[in-house]
């Protein structure tokens, strides 16, 4: 039998990748622009572009920007949500190219945009979509520049454009009643016209808690995803994200498509302050409130997850150490129903984090997973994962991606593709190499090999069955070649048609002849001037689509019987759920887990009821089920002199009705049934994360990711670790009404007559 890790330990080579960055920005003398160094004769001019292309494509939108790269910056694969000049310079546009290769600039005849010193009127653009008619657009812009030595605050704001066939007269108007103070970006068209965007706007609009932090180095970033009605101003957050969420876009399926970033671990910024008193001055707040109590003690108040490292006072010497990285592609309802990793395709069929077993005295537990148990062989970097997602127009359920490492290619990797319409069965899916892999900065990495052809990003898959992708042809990382008032980066990022050579598709002919431009802003403290190519980022067709129906939720078999054999009404109890903002999430038996799962506990009984003991070894006992929510509670410069922003911490979940947990069970949980199944009410519109709980209240099985649920959602996931063919027993689905259900009604249909 064949096994794969999976993933090498992303943290340690992480370290490697931060030194070479570092070394980059001495060695190039480049500032702000360099993210990365090392990997070849960097030095050296890049090959040349390939030749124009001479044949006909369908008619394409893009954006141009100032060549850009480093931590944060606009073309980043993570945190790339600041409007700032620094992260995101001036002179960029809005494009637009027609079958016959003719371009037109249509910010700059709407009248937005500018050249030579930038002011008032200068402008970035990011992130086309194209309606369904293919007659309009959204995209998100920024505009403004400062003078010198000003700190400006500047936000990206979304914008529609129509007039865009060849002919028409273009006009832009920003869309009406979006939050304006926050940077709205990734806008796409739902299917009732509604428009779904990412934003850093937090989860409950307080100002004082803007900026989010992530769970890595605690900077900026978005919060989820929105829904926003421009005519009503109707707003509403669909998914909530602790570090970051990437790209959404509607699928042919009715689906919310995108990447979220999953970091859920202790805060290493707290870990390094235990090591360096005052580094971060990390410190945690009591509760949400602007005003809430603070505390500077780092030893108890992170309760979950498990800790990083054995550093950690709280470490326990029997669990392994959590730290956990992954940017998957994941799925949701328009409405905000059903999040989950697309098709429940995750880490043990796809690689991209590394996991030991989580008890390290159980010979059962391993890190490997079986290969027989899925039919995918490319595993995902361990240090990045998929970026920019897009349905393949010509076949509906076809996926590309960019395989993309988390710094020093400016979202830049290899292209993927795999097929993953809702009916696929995760053990079914299977990614395969549009280009040859590539990488440019990890020592342990194949950088510079004879077949690699550069780096590749926004891939589209055209209705005409071309496809087109943004590349460049260097192969080591992005280096700022000249100085930081005069940048000069390696990287030529400019749109391409790709054909097949071989085992690999590659970059054949450009799609336009270049477009320049000279532009000067301050950044703020130096004049930086730049002259030369645009990069050319985030191509979209313009052409109709057929305009799905939204996904809604549907009530199972199980789970419908429950509620007739209690006499509750599910419409009345999902009014009571919205009016209070809650969901109902449930598990019909907490003792299967899928057949691939070796990582966590499978031999798993409640006493008394249901077992499912897969092999000989350790058996736990799991009596709860205990639910955690992220709150805005850690701070950092001293509470004395918070800095802005606040990074999400883990608590039990809590609210006016979050029932007291049962007697034994342990803050924030709830009794499991006999027959293994689970029910709660819980927050919705905040992110959550869960864990099985033995008698004693130690923790069993370790759920650890963040997933967000729709204000009235029941929603049921049959068994955790969900089941793809067979669990450990090699059993099906389970099909049993959840005796925990009905408990629950009962108590609250007796409360609510």
């Amino acid at each position: 039998m064949r096994f794969h890790i999976v993933r090498s330990e992303p943290h340690l080579r992480r370290w490697s990748v931060i030194l070479l960055l570092v070394l980059g920005l001495l060695q190039g003398c480049s500032g702000k622009f360099s993210s990365g160094g090392g990997g070849g004769d960097d030095d050296s001019m890049p090959p040349p572009p390939p030749p124009p292309f001479t044949g006909k494509t369908g008619t394409i939108l893009f954006a141009t920007q100032v060549p850009a790269a480093g931590f944060n910056f606009v073309t980043s694969a993570f945190g790339n949500h600041s409007g700032s000049i620094e992260s995101a310079p001036r002179g960029g546009d809005l494009m637009i190219r027609y079958p016959d290769g003719t371009l037109r600039n249509l910010t700059r005849e709407a009248g937005f945009g500018m050249t030579g010193m930038q002011g008032a009127n200068a402008i970035a653009v990011r992130e086309p979509a194209v309606h369904w008619d293919g007659n309009k657009a959204v995209f998100a812009m920024v505009v403004g520049a400062p003078d010198a030595f000003e700190h400006n605050k500047y936000v990206w704001q979304i914008y529609e454009v129509t007039g865009i066939a060849a002919g028409e007269t273009v006009k832009i108007t920003k869309v009406a009643n979006q939050p304006a103070d926050f940077n709205n970006l990734s806008p796409t068209y739902a299917t009732d016209d509604r428009i779904i965007f990412s934003s850093d706007r937090p989860r409950n609009g307080e100002a004082y808690l803007h900026p989010q932090l992530d769970e890595y180095e605690s900077a900026p970033t978005t919060t989820g995803l929105y829904s926003l009605d421009p005519v009503s101003g109707d707003l509403k957050m669909i998914e909530h994200a602790p570090s970051g969420v990437f790209s959404p876009f509607v699928d042919s399926f009715g689906r919310v498509i995108f990447t979220k970033w999953d970091h859920l671990q202790r805060d290493q910024q707290a870990d390094a302050e235990r090591v360096t008193p005052g580094r971060y001055g990390a410190f945690t707040y009591a509760d949400e409130s602007e005003a809430a109590a603070k505390t500077d003690d780092l030893n108890t108040t992170e309760v979950f997850p498990e800790p990083r490292s054995e550093a950690d006072p709280n470490a326990d010497p029997n669990v392994s150490g959590h730290r956990f990285n992954e940017f998957f592609p994941w799925e949701v309802n328009q409405d905000g129903s059903r999040e989950e990793t697309l098709n429940h395709f995750g880490r043990h069929e796809m690689g991209g984090t590394y996991l030991e077993g989580s008890f390290l005295d159980d010979r059962n537990l391993v890190a490997t997973i079986s290969l027989s148990t899925h039919k995918n062989r490319y595993e995902m970097n361990g240090d990045g994962g998929m970026f920019n997602i897009r349905e393949d127009a010509k076949n509906p359920g076809v996926y590309y991606a960019t395989n993309a490492h988390e710094f020093g290619t400016a979202a830049g990797g290899a292209l993927v593709k795999f097929a993953g319409g809702p009916s696929v069965n995760p053990d079914d899916i299977e990614i395969l190499a549009v280009t040859n892999k590539q990488s440019a900065l990890l020592p342990d990495d194949p950088s510079g090999a004879p077949q690699s052809t550069g780096h590749y990003r926004n891939a589209l898959p055209m209705s005409d069955g071309l496809l087109v992708a943004v590349h460049t042809t260097v192969v080591g990382p992005t280096k700022n070649l000249g100085t930081r008032a005069k940048p000069d980066l390696n990287y030529k990022y400019r749109l391409t048609v790709l054909k097949q050579e071989g085992d690999f598709f590659k970059a054949s002919a450009t799609l336009t002849a270049g477009i320049d431009a000279s532009v000067s802003w301050y950044d703020p403290d130096v004049l930086v001037t730049y002259s030369g190519q645009l990069w050319e980022l985030d191509p979209v067709e313009v052409a109709p689509r057929t305009r799905p129906a939204a996904r809604l939720p549907e009530l199972e078999a199980p789970e419908q019987s429950i509620f007739t054999a209690t006499g509750v009404d599910p419409q009345v109890l999902i009014a009571w759920l919205k009016q209070n903002d809650l969901a109902l999430i449930i598990s019909r038996n907490t003792t299967a887990r899928d057949r691939a799962d070796k990582q966590q506990p499978y031999n798993l009984r409640v006493p008394g009821g249901a077992e499912t003991i897969a092999t000989d070894g350790k058996v736990y006992d799991i009596s709860f089920f205990q639910i955690y929510q992220g709150d805005a509670l850690r701070g950092y410069g001293g509470v004395g002199s918070p800095s802005r922003g606040r990074r999400l911490l883990a608590r039990p979940i809590h609210g006016p009705e979050i029932a007291a947990p049962p007697t034994g069970g342990p803050v924030g949980s709830v009794a499991l049934g006999l027959d293994g199944s689970m029910a709660a009410f819980v927050p919705a519109r905040r992110a959550l994360s869960w864990q099985t709980v033995s008698p004693t209240g130690a923790a069993v099985v370790r759920e650890r990711n963040w997933i967000s649920f729709a204000p009235g959602e029941i929603r049921t996931c049959a068994v955790c670790h969900g089941v793809n063919t067979t669990d450990q027993m090699g059993r099906p689905v389970a099909t049993n009404p959840p005796e925990a259900l009905r408990s629950l009604l009962t108590t609250w249909a007796a409360a609510h007559p």
